[in-house]
């Protein structure tokens, strides 16, 4: 049996859907949201004044990547705001949920726990303590 060299429309169409996988697999590696560095600090983080986190309710530190809940005033808990499934920051908390905006994933604000996949994992908790009319999140918080 001969094989037939492949055409050029054959070539150039396979090059042009090895290109389109390479976005796509670009486009699920986090992007401009995925973080830079570990997903929880790895030394103590000022977060400010403890009254920024509302009672009953929680804040979004994006750019330290923690969320911070106040379940009551003066009990805090903290998490990491990077999602379990491929590396994203959360970008907002709406209804006691932190979304994702990756991939759709959505966490408890109040136990990191997942509530909607495609994460598997719930967010890492991150020690926190307000001191000194300071929040700190991190190791020996």
């Amino acid at each position: 049996m001969t094989s037939q060299p492949a055409s050029r429309r054959t070539v150039l169409r396979g090059a042009a859907l090895a290109g389109a996988a390479g976005l796509g697999a670009a486009a699920c590696g986090g992007g401009e949201s995925a973080p830079k560095g570990p997903p929880t600090p790895t030394a103590p983080v000022d977060l400010g004044a403890p009254s920024a986190v509302p009672v009953g309710g929680s804040r979004l530190y994006r750019e330290q990547r923690l969320v911070v809940t106040q379940a009551a005033k003066g009990e805090f808990k903290a998490f990491s705001a990077v999602c379990t499934h491929a590396g994203c920051v959360a970008d907002k908390i709406e209804d006691g949920k932190i979304h994702c905006p990756c991939h759709g994933s959505l966490f408890d604000a109040a136990t990191g726990k997942v509530l909607q996949g495609p994460a598997g994992a719930p967010l890492p908790a991150v020690p926190v303590k307000a001191a000194d009319g300071k929040l700190i999140a991190g190791p020996n918080a």
